[in-house]
């Protein structure tokens, strides 16, 4: 951190805290996926939501929710607009009513193929190594999770 230590500990400089620097990174991230993302009509959430069911089709809202990290209040109005779009579906699942199921359509599969180019677009955005990469993605994966245990 730059110039933390001639700092007294109280003194609160943005350009000082990782919470900042990961925010900020966060909208650096989305600037670079929004022209890539339009071209396919979806957002950056809208997003997430199909590679979540890419890898893992025909789950409940739950278990998408939980892999996202996203509260079913804020999931659930991007599930129905990727289903107006044609691109999923919702029902209740026949085993258990109280279940809502989410599947893939053609269209929401086929839409895969045209995103396979989004990763190297982003890596090369990043200037930084593949490897790097994924040392920085793992590092941030334990913070979370620490921070997560630490909330309660």
């Amino acid at each position: 951190m730059s110039g933390a230590s001639a700092r007294s500990p109280s003194a609160l400089d943005v350009s000082d805290m990782l919470c900042f620097a990961i925010y900020s990174a966060g909208h650096a991230f989305n600037r670079v996926y929004k022209p890539l993302l339009e071209k396919l009509d979806l957002t950056y959430p809208q997003f997430l939501v199909m590679v979540a069911l890419w890898n893992e089709d025909d789950r409940t809202v739950g278990s998408l929710g939980e892999a996202l990290l996203l509260e079913s209040s804020t999931l659930t109005p991007l599930l129905k607009r990727l289903e107006t779009m044609g691109l999923l579906t919702r029902r209740r699942d026949p085993a258990d009513e109280r279940q809502v199921r989410v599947r893939l359509t053609a269209a929401g599969k086929a839409l895969k193929a045209r995103t396979r180019d989004i990763p190297g677009c982003i890596i090369d955005a990043s200037g930084l190594s593949v490897d790097t990469l994924r040392r920085l993605q793992a590092d941030i994966v334990k913070l979370r999770e620490n921070l997560l245990k630490a909330s309660g």
